[in-house]
């Protein structure tokens, strides 16, 4: 995950250290699209709601409100946690407490809890980020102390239990197929699906290439850290495809606004002030709902695990208190 920033030092295009620590996509992060054709488990066929939740980062307050959220939906529901739910819950109380309210629901693992279950620590793959070379030196080396750090909260059976979670999931809401990653349906770590890089037509015509492999009409997706929804061209006779991408649960996702953001697939318009964006495709309701949560009282959990001048507090607290320079009017995007 980044700060959201293109700054801090990014090298050119060509010149960062792909293999490096913090750069590098393992070879077991690899994954295929077409895993992704085929039938949802039956606990996740004929939803009404689906809930997606990424890069939680270890925030409790924006957790508590994830949880309020999905306790008023009625019907048959599902929430899932798509990775990167631990980051800056390096207090071992508070750690435990995200983790056991997380397990409660389907998760995956992102990159954080996968490298945190690896037990061969020296490996090589630092935070497992697979930052591209758009992100600074700066963010990439403290991503990887970052993680360190976080390593030393972790039992060995809370590693263990992060270790069996699955990359990917496939679910459906009402006739809509929906694929949930983290990254992107070629890496647990892929940046296929962040905002810069769906900008670029000849990009989203590869992962039309990777809708029609994997036979769903929505990925939704984290990890890249900025909120968009992209339209991705259509197969002969349907409508368009879309990326889910929510940003990041548990940090601001545009400028001027200090919630954090969440998926909601659901047959049903959501009915509340927490929606911020949306769309609809086949007749199901796809939005991003605002986590409202105390921004004061986050900060200040923050700042005691993180003061100033730690890793954490370099790379987010401007983030954390502003939000990244990222607009709204950004997110919800047609293909062309």
């Amino acid at each position: 995950m980044t700060d959201g920033n293109r700054t801090d030092g990014a090298m050119p295009p060509g010149e960062a250290l792909a293999d490096a620590p913090g750069r590098r996509c393992p070879l077991h992060y690899r994954t295929r699209p077409a895993a992704f054709a085929v039938e949802a488990p039956a606990h996740l066929q004929g939803l009404e709601v689906l809930y997606v939740v990424g890069g939680l980062y270890g925030n409790e307050l924006a957790l508590d409100r994830v949880l309020d959220l999905f306790d008023a939906e009625r019907g048959r529901k599902r929430l899932v946690f798509n990775g990167d739910f631990h980051w800056f819950d390096v207090d071992p109380g508070r750690f435990a407490r995200v983790q056991q309210a997380v397990l409660r629901h389907e998760a995956l693992r992102g990159n954080v809890e996968t490298e945190l279950a690896d037990p061969d620590a020296a490996a090589g793959a630092g935070c497992g980020c697979a930052y591209p070379d758009w992100v600074g030196d700066g963010v990439v080396e403290r991503s990887n102390r970052i993680l360190e750090r976080l390593r030393g909260a972790t039992t060995p059976d809370q590693r263990a239990a992060l270790g069996a979670l699955p990359m990917g999931l496939r679910a459906d809401v009402g006739a809509l197929r929906v694929g949930i990653v983290h990254g992107d349906p070629t890496s647990l770590a892929g940046w296929g699906f962040a905002q810069e890089h769906l900008r670029e037509a000849a990009h989203r015509r590869r992962v039309a290439g990777w809708f029609d492999e994997a036979q769903v009409d929505a990925f939704a997706c984290s990890h890249t850290c900025l909120p968009v929804f992209q339209a991705i061209a259509a197969r002969p006779g349907g409508g368009p495809r879309w990326v889910l991408n929510n940003g990041a649960a548990g940090m601001p996702n545009v400028s001027g606004d200090l919630a954090g953001l969440l998926t909601r697939v659901s047959v049903r318009p959501f009915d509340g002030p927490a929606r911020r964006f949306g769309t609809v495709a086949g007749g199901v309701h796809l939005d991003g709902l605002a986590i409202d949560f105390d921004p004061r009282a986050w900060m200040a959990r923050f700042r005691r695990d993180w003061p100033p001048g730690s890793d954490a507090h370099v790379s987010y607290a401007e983030r954390i208190a502003r939000g990244p320079a990222y607009d709204a009017a950004e997110i919800v995007r047609a293909d062309g």
